[in-house]
């Protein structure tokens, strides 16, 4: 069957993938720790979930405008900004039905055919399909583990062209967990600033930081006025499930967008959006406690994953990720992350579903039990020794 060339490429996310190799075999019978999925394993905070079935059952249950909830948009307005440090009106303010839409319709909105766009290699692979639909021209950057996975600026040097249009930012990151120290944030500012780019930052997991702050390129001298900030609810607040994020940009581009939500999704639910406002305006301490468990969760996890011989891990700096490199063990990450979930019942993800520069990885949730981690590890040893 033919179909159209920007469809032609596209492929499921490798964390789908692997989540429906695991639930194939806990159907056969086979108990399977989940280490997969990027997905907070508390639930979502008790009064954040009943201010949207409170709206539900006041009748909160019709068309909105597409742009959002004026009330969601200006409390996000007021938080973002404040956490960032920079001022945000509510008309540079667009909910969506999660973060991704604030990822896709930007880049459709102005990345023309052949603009190159400047991505982290490993990354969320939805970042190279949003540049393929848009008929852009993918450009991987690696990024560098001796650095803790900040971006590799020599290659970045190196790569940005006369044809960059847009470079895309994750941090803290998925799949490695890596803050961008300030000085290379500083760095892409200046490029940016120099050739008239556009920065996409995706900043989903900035609330999910473990020794310091993610600072945020939109706060940089002359960077608000070309930078799109991706945010959203799931990780924070525990809220995948209810679709929830927003996206930040300047009026014009926000005007434009809006437009695309209008005739790609129409609008988001209701009765999300006025969880989402208590999220915002209600108690932290939720996102503070589950923080210091990730931490927690963390540090048990890199310490087992370094005791195992051939393996090695870096702290990660935020997110809920470890990235252990396992070149030394001989065998490809795929491969290797098959392994694991036959002979061991844990699901891991393999590195090279984030992009050529993963492989050598494997991805490990700790979004997960301290106690599931702790039973996890043992059985990780064992696989990979058994090799």
């Amino acid at each position: 069957m033919p179909f159209a060339e920007r469809v032609k490429t596209l492929a499921m996310e490798g964390a789908y993938v692997t989540f429906a190799r695991a639930q194939e075999l806990e159907a056969a019978g086979r108990t399977i720790i989940h280490l997969e999925i990027g997905q907070p394993d508390a639930g979502t905070p008790a009064h954040v979930a009943k201010a949207g079935m409170d709206a539900i059952a006041a009748g909160h249950t019709r068309y909105t405008l597409p742009g959002g909830l004026p009330a969601l948009r200006r409390v996000v307005a007021e938080d973002a900004g404040r956490r960032r440090g920079m001022r945000i009106a509510p008309s540079q303010v667009l909910i969506g039905p999660g973060s991704k839409p604030a990822m896709f319709f930007p880049t459709l909105a102005l990345v023309r055919p052949g603009d190159e766009v400047m991505y982290p290699d490993p990354g969320f692979p939805t970042y190279r399909a949003m540049i393929e639909v848009a008929g852009g021209v993918p450009v991987p950057v690696p990024l560098r583990e001796s650095e803790d996975f900040s971006l590799d600026l020599d290659a970045f040097d190196r790569l940005v062209s006369g044809r960059t249009r847009m470079i895309v930012l994750n941090s803290p990151s998925n799949p490695t967990g890596g803050v961008m120290p300030p000085a290379a944030l500083e760095h892409v500012a200046a490029v940016a600033r120099a050739r008239d780019l556009w920065v996409l930052s995706d900043e989903i997991y900035a609330r999910l930081v473990y020794e310091a702050p993610a600072p945020s390129i939109a706060a940089l001298p002359g960077m608000a006025e070309r930078t799109i900030i991706c945010d959203g609810f799931s990780k924070a607040y525990a809220m995948t499930g209810w679709r929830l994020g927003f996206g930040i940009m300047p009026e014009a581009l926000a005007e434009r967008v809006e437009l695309l939500l209008t005739h790609a999704v129409g609008a988001t639910a209701t009765f999300t959006q006025m969880a989402g406002i208590e999220a915002v305006e209600g108690p932290q301490e939720p996102v503070e406690t589950v923080v210091r468990e990730y931490r927690r969760r963390r540090d048990a996890l890199v310490a087992g994953l370094n005791a195992i011989p051939g393996v090695s891990c870096r702290t990660p700096q935020g997110a809920f990720y470890a990235f252990p490199n396992v070149r030394t063990l001989g065998k490809s990450s795929d491969w290797l992350a098959e392994h694991i979930l036959r002979e061991a019942g844990v699901a891991v993800l393999p590195g090279s579903v984030f992009g050529p520069n993963g492989e050598g990885y494997l991805r490990i949730c700790f979004a997960n039990s301290f106690a599931n981690i702790q039973a996890a590890l043992p059985l990780l040893a064992r696989a990979m020794q058994g090799i």
